[in-house]
């Protein structure tokens, strides 16, 4: 009798000690796959974010462009008002001498 009680013990412990280790095992799984998840769920936040960067990028490469061009027209178009300006002056200046000296 004592032994059957011995034996049980025995099996019950045994039993929990298999139960501890599937539910390690289990454990270790459901933490497993809850990384390889995550680390999927992290690759495609950054391949978002990635394509996000690249079309603000590109949005703003093409506003830098046109506000460019609008800078280079109205730079050139303010060379030749002053270039215009500096001509009259100088054909003025001219005159003036001319009239002064002669």
């Amino acid at each position: 009798m004592a032994s059957e009680a011995v034996n049980k013990v025995l099996s019950a412990e045994a039993q929990s000690n298999r139960k501890n280790a599937e539910a390690r095992k289990t454990a270790e799984n459901i933490i497993t796959d809850a990384e390889k998840y995550s680390a999927i769920a992290i690759q495609k936040k950054i391949s978002q974010a990635s394509a996000e960067m690249e079309r603000v990028r590109s949005d703003y490469t093409k506003r830098l462009d046109v506000y460019s061009e609008q800078s280079n027209k109205k730079c050139v178009e303010k060379i030749a008002e002053i270039r215009l300006n500096a001509e009259k002056n100088m054909e003025n200046a001219v005159s003036a001498v001319i009239k002064e000296f002669f």
